[in-house]
Parts: C-alpha cells; structure tokens; sequence
C-alpha cells in the first residue's frame, strides 16, 4: 500500500498501543507503518460516520435527506409510550 504520498516521522506511542499495532500489521502481513495507517483511517471514518459530538452528547447518525425532530414530535412519540 505504499505510495509517494507517504511521509517519514517519528511519533511516541505508548508500548501497548505499538505492541496492538504490531499484532494487528503482523496479522494481515502489512509493515508496522501500513497497519498503524489503516488503523487510523477505520478510526477516521468510523468517527465521521457517526456525525460527531454537539453539547458534549454524541450525536446519532441519520438517514441522508431526513428532516429534523421537533418538540411536538418528542412529546407525541412519549405520549404515545405512556
């Protein structure tokens, strides 16, 4: 997977996260620096996904082209739990 598009750096990962690392790139026969990258990315569109955080509460993923719940709408559906 290796391209000119990569680049050369050092970074300090604490030694369980490296050994994981290590594991996970051993396992699928990837260098070290293949498997940290792959790591990374599912991290990356796993959290764009799910749409984030607003107000510190994590926000739920939707459905493209769904409209917005309001009020009314809340208090409808919790009226028709009761």
């Amino acid at each position: 997977m290796r391209d000119d598009r990569c680049m050369r750096t050092t970074v300090n990962i604490d030694d369980d996260v490296l050994a994981a690392a290590r594991q996970y790139a051993d396992a699928r026969g990837l260098t070290l620096g293949e498997g940290i990258s792959q790591l990374v990315r599912a991290t990356l569109t796993e959290r764009a996904r799910e749409g984030g955080r607003r107000n510190g509460i994590v926000l739920l993923p939707s459905s493209p082209g769904a409209g917005s719940a309001t009020l009314d709408d809340v208090t409808r559906l919790r009226d028709d739990l009761s």
